[in-house]
């Protein structure tokens, strides 16, 4: 900007907002609230103080009500701001997102961080966690000696899996000194071998209470430890630094002993399964057994002086059978061939032609009748057709179906009126009979 440039206060206003913004923006700040109101719009304005220096502050309804608390005068709290400038009258504030109370906030704050910082090493990677071992005999339990947590893992191994074998490590889980000790206990049973996997945890509690799992000791030496780690930290809801450096996180106490046991009643499911697997094995041992031994029986039985004579025998018996039965074949070849020659002898013989041929004669015989008769059945039906068509053309047929014939007095048969005169007698022939008439008119 050029030095001889006049600015607005609009301007200048402005361009120390966006500085602010571009230079600070967004930070995390503790301190006291005073001057707290919260006018009919919803929004809350305070001002955050220390001993030596305050600033006032803006949280918008739309950011204040995921707060799950109304902040008191007076009350410390952990905010998380952007710094800025209230244009109207100048004066620069912070406009806060988030609100914790001071306690809870700043050790949440320390968790956020050393989480962050152990990711960003490698800390949490699968490739780092260790499995369960498959056949796990001996359990070390790293808790308080005093705790429920260790009552609870112990009741429950106890009932799952009597033949587990089991080591505590007892250690304070809370206070000062808890995370050094129980960071101390995780290197002794490591240094032991004595166990195959840790369980290191305590019961449930507040975050304060539960603040040695976060500490960044512990997870170091869960993180360096040898053996498989599970973690048991609090109730399901909690989770710990601790948690995500484990190979396994156990949702709670007793959650991490069913992890490490075998089910009594699943190990015996498995005995006897293997039990039926033994038994199959030995039996299909024997079975190949005896069929070795069947081999050896057969080829014994096949070497035997007595199988030899046996296969000889049966060597006779089936010559002697084929012998039988090439005989019975020659006899019914002869036995055929002698029906065949009686066969012809019989064709030639003077008697069987005279019987031929006195069959054929009866059936000239016989062919020579019913020609005659099909004859005289043609020669009828031939003569009915030509009296039916005589008929159709005979006058006596035509006056059978209605029609007449009548002639005048000279018996000419009348065709026309000319050929009649008046008072002259006319005759009609008619199918029965004759009728006389006398003509009166004609026209």
């Amino acid at each position: 900007m050029q030095g001889n440039s006049i600015l607005s206060v609009k301007d200048l206003n402005q361009m120390v907002k966006d500085l602010l913004n571009d230079a600070i923006g967004q930070i995390w700040l503790v301190g006291e609230v005073s001057n707290f109101t919260r006018p009919v719009s919803g929004h809350w304005y305070f001002t955050l103080k220390d001993d030596s220096a305050q600033i006032r502050c803006a949280m918008f309804r739309n950011s204040n009500f995921r707060v799950g608390f109304t902040p008191q005068n007076g009350q410390q709290v952990l905010v998380r701001a952007t710094v800025t400038l209230y244009e109207a009258r100048g004066e620069y504030q912070l406009v806060i997102d988030s609100m914790q109370s001071a306690g809870a906030g700043l050790l949440q704050q320390k968790f956020e961080q050393l989480k962050q910082k152990l990711s960003e090493e490698g800390l949490f990677d699968n490739i780092y966690k260790k499995p369960l071992p498959e056949n796990i005999r001996t359990v070390g339990i790293i808790t308080s000696s005093t705790g429920a947590a260790l009552h609870d893992i112990c009741q429950i191994l106890k009932r799952r899996d009597p033949s587990l074998h089991l080591i505590i490590y007892p250690t304070p889980v809370q206070g000062n000194e808890a995370a050094v000790q129980i960071a101390k206990m995780i290197q002794l049973a490591n240094s032991r071998q004595e166990c195959d996997v840790l369980i290191v945890g305590r019961g449930g509690g507040s975050l304060e209470d539960l603040w040695s799992f976060n500490e960044e000791v512990v997870a170091r030496a869960i993180f360096a430890s040898q053996l498989p780690v599970v973690s048991a930290v609090g109730h399901e809801i909690d989770f710990t630094i601790a948690d995500f450096v484990a190979d396994i996180r156990a949702a709670t106490p007793s959650a991490a002993a069913e992890l490490v046991s075998r089910d009594k009643l699943e190990q015996i499911k498995r005995i006897r399964v293997q039990e039926q697997h033994l038994s199959m094995a030995i039996d299909y041992y024997l079975m190949k057994r005896r069929g070795t031994l069947s081999k050896l029986f057969q080829q014994l039985q096949i070497q035997h002086p007595q199988a030899k004579l046996s296969k000889q025998l049966n060597r006779l018996l089936s010559g002697r059978h084929a012998l039988y039965e090439n005989i019975q074949q020659y006899l019914l070849k002869q036995a055929n061939r002698h029906t065949s020659l009686d066969k012809r002898l019989l064709r030639v013989s003077p008697q069987n032609r005279i019987i031929y041929l006195t069959q054929n004669l009866s059936q000239k015989q016989q062919q020579l009748i019913t020609l005659i008769r099909q004859k005289l059945v043609q020669s009828k039906h031939q003569f009915a057709i030509q009296t039916s068509q005589l008929n159709s053309i005979s006058p006596l047929a035509i006056l059978e179906r209605g029609y007449s014939v009548t002639t005048n007095q000279d018996q000419t048969v009348i065709r026309s009126s000319d050929q009649v005169k008046v008072n002259e007698f006319i005759t009609t022939r008619l199918k029965n009979g004759k009728l006389i008439s006398k003509i009166i008119a004609i026209e």
